[in-house]
Formats: structure tokens, sequence, C-alpha cells
């Protein structure tokens, strides 16, 4: 027991330092994250059995996995796009389109429906963050909105998608772990997250109601919106999300030049400005790649795994210990996809010990990794929303103030709860 609470406690370590300063003391007390990330890293090595150069070749190892770099790449193209879209006017003209467009009390659930249907299409909430994080900071400026709850709608509608799509990694992985189809998964999980979307539609449009739209909005350069119009429509059609931001960037790029916004070397310069922009997430991003890889290391997840399931004794205290040990592996990974991996084969068994429907324990595998991740102020989509914000706006937003304002993802917890503890929907309990 000692030996599994020492193995998981860099984590703990980790939330006492970051969080806990600026919850008790305020802002001004609260340690910058990438400080927090390294002592946790630090003390995650020291603790860690065996040779320190062997602990460090694993560190080094797991920050290097694909799947982290291919996050990097990522937060760099939309760095790069955030900053040459922001110089040659194509967030400016874009948000302008759309208060020109849309009513003002249909502002909030206009930009939460944009992420649901890009996320669905893309499969990504990373991708969908990218994409929109700098219209939504735009619209918050011009309107008068607050800037975290803007941020924040974009982050919950995000979800929306990557619970539900054919094709994202989330999806991919529960069925697979479980033994199901993606449609009979993707029928279960929609009877979930449509009544919540619904009822989060609905506070947006009441929340909206009285924001002031300027009357005094300058005429669109229609041609500076295409770079947007293009990246939503590229993301619509389902390509790949590191093509649509190099399309984007080519597109800022040949727009830019054209209308005398910057030159050539104006444009790279934008391009080098948004990527060093994505520094200090990059370096969050390894860091905790490292950190959570020694805990994986030590046996942490194995101790999480026993710790979680030893008390389940019937359908619906198995049904709680699958989304209770997703939730709690999230923690340690920061990735709902390698939540997912991790604990689907244990899912699975608990199914099949207490004759849980495989498209239910996939659903709430899916659901309840996402709803973790979704509120997590270390993970990937909330670093990147929070970095592209502060980069366009100029002045720092902090992941722990959006958190307050991630109504879906909350919203979407108490559903699933209610559904476990109600056999909601009877026809997969």
């Amino acid at each position: 027991m000692k030996k599994g609470l020492l193995s998981i406690s860099p984590l703990f370590l980790f939330l006492l330092l970051y969080l806990l300063p600026g919850i008790i003391l305020g802002d001004f007390y609260k340690m910058p994250i990438v400080v927090a990330f390294l002592l946790s890293a630090c003390y995650a090595i020291v603790i860690t059995p065996g040779k320190f150069q062997d602990k460090l070749a694993i560190f080094s190892r797991e920050s290097g996995h694909p799947d982290v770099m291919m996050m990097i790449w990522i937060f760099l193209l939309a760095g790069a796009f955030a900053s040459s879209a922001k110089a040659m006017g194509a967030v400016d003209a874009t948000v302008g389109l759309a208060l020109h467009i849309l009513p003002s009390s249909l502002l909030l659930p206009g930009m939460f429906l944009a992420a649901c249907f890009i996320s669905l299409a893309i499969g990504t909430s990373v991708g969908t963050i990218a994409a929109l994080t700098p219209v939504a900071v735009g619209i918050a400026t011009e309107a008068s909105v607050s800037l975290p709850l803007m941020v924040a709608l974009i982050v919950g509608g995000a979800y929306f998608g990557d619970n539900l799509s054919f094709i994202s990694d989330t999806t991919i992985a529960a069925t697979r772990t479980q033994g199901c189809r993606m449609r009979d998964k993707f029928e279960v999980n929609f009877r979930l997250v449509m009544p919540t979307a619904c009822l989060c539609l609905l506070l947006y449009y009441f929340l909206g109601r009285g924001i002031d739209i300027p009357t005094n909005l300058p005429d669109v350069t229609f041609v500076r919106v295409v770079p947007y119009i293009v990246v939503i429509v590229a993301a619509l059609c389902g390509m790949n999300v590191m093509m649509v931001l190099l399309l984007g960037l080519s597109l800022c790029g040949i727009i830019g030049i054209a209308t005398g916004s910057y030159g050539l070397l104006g444009w790279l310069q934008k391009i080098s400005e948004g990527m060093l922009g994505m520094s200090e997430l990059i370096i969050m991003t390894l860091l905790a790649s490292g950190m959570l890889a020694m805990i994986r290391h030590s046996g942490g997840m194995d101790f999480i795994i026993r710790l979680l399931t030893r008390k389940a004794k019937n359908k619906r205290g198995g049904e709680l210990s699958i989304a209770a040990l997703t939730s709690v592996v999230n923690l340690c990974t920061a990735n709902n996809t390698v939540a997912i991996i991790t604990a689907g084969p244990i899912a699975r068994d608990i199914a099949t010990r207490f004759k849980i429907d495989a498209r239910r324990s996939a659903s709430l595998l899916d659901t309840a990794s996402c709803i973790t991740q979704g509120l997590l102020p270390y993970g990937a989509q909330m670093l990147i929303a929070s970095a592209l914000a502060t980069e366009i706006v100029g002045t720092a937003l902090s992941p722990l103030s959006i958190l307050p304002h991630l109504y879906y993802p909350m919203a979407l917890g108490v559903t699933v709860i209610v559904c476990i503890l109600f056999r909601i929907p009877r026809k997969y309990s």
C-alpha cells in the first residue's frame, strides 16, 4: 500500500504545487505550471527505483513518444497559424463576419455548435480547439464576453465530437478493447450526450441574452475570412488536422502577401513568433509525459487499478468502477486515449464478471475519459486553448480560470453518474 502511494505521489505533488496555492491564496501566489511540472518530474525520477541513467532513459524515451511528438507538431502549427492569421487580419475579419451574421443571443450557442460539429467531423478535440479558439477569443473581445467562458465553450464542444466521432482515437480504442462495433457504441453514447448537449445549448442561449454586439462594426473584407472558412470546411470534410493547419497557414501567407498585410519575410517572422509562443506548452508536455511515464514504470497504474476494482460487487458497482478507473488513470496519464488503452482490458474483465453489455462498457470508458480530460488543467487541450488565447490577447489566461466555465464536461459527468445509478437507458443496462 505504501509503495503504491509513493509511486503516484509525483502527481499529488504537482497538484499541491500548482493548484492549491492559487486556489487558497489567489493567483498572485500561484506557482508557474512549468516549474510545478519540473519539480514533480525531478521528484518522480528520484523516487523511482533503479539506476539514475536507466531512469533518465525511460523519462526521455517516453517524453519523445510518437504520440507526444505528434501533439507537439500540432502545437507548433496551431501557433504559427494563429499568429499569421491574426497579423493578416483573418481573425478580425472572421469575428466581424460572425458578429454580422449571428444575433447576440445566438453567439454562445452558435460557437458551441460549431465546436461540436467540427470535432465530430475530425474526431479530435485538439484540432477543434486549435481551429476555433482564435475566433472565439476575438468574439469575446469585441462583444465584451467573458474570455474564460468563451474559451471553455470551445473546449467543452470539442469533447462532444471527440466522444462520438467514428474516427476519434478514443472511440477506436474503446470499441477495440471492449469487443463491440463502433455504431453500437455510438448509439449508447448518443443517448448519453445528446440530452446534456441540448441542456448546455439552452444554458448558453440564456447566458448570451445579455450580450451587446457593437453597432459600429466595420465592413468585412471577405478575402481575409477565406483561411478560416477553408480550415473549417476542410475539418468538416475529415482532413487530417495537421494538413488542415498547413493549408490554413499557406492561405494566410498567400492572402497576407497579396493584400500587403506583410511581405514574405514578415510572414515567416509571424510563423516564428507563433511557434515560439508555444514553447512553454511544449516544455510542459515533455515534462508531463516523462513524469507520468515514471509513475507507470513504478507500478502506479497497477496500484490504482487494484485499488478501484476490489470493491465492485454488482453490475452498478462494476460500472462505477469502470468509470472511476478510467478517470483516475486519465488523471495520471493526461491523455484520454492512453487511459482507455490502459484501463480497457481491466474494464472488459469487470464487464464480463458482472455481465455488463460491451456497448455499455465501451461507452463508459470513452465518456469517462473525455469528461476527465475535459476538466484537466494540465491536459493538452486546456493548455493549447489557454496558450492560443494568451497569444492573441497578449495577457496570460490560466487553465484554472477556464475550469469553472466547463459546463458541458461537468454536466456530462453528472449525466453518467445518474445513468449508472438509475440504470439508464434500460436497453443496455
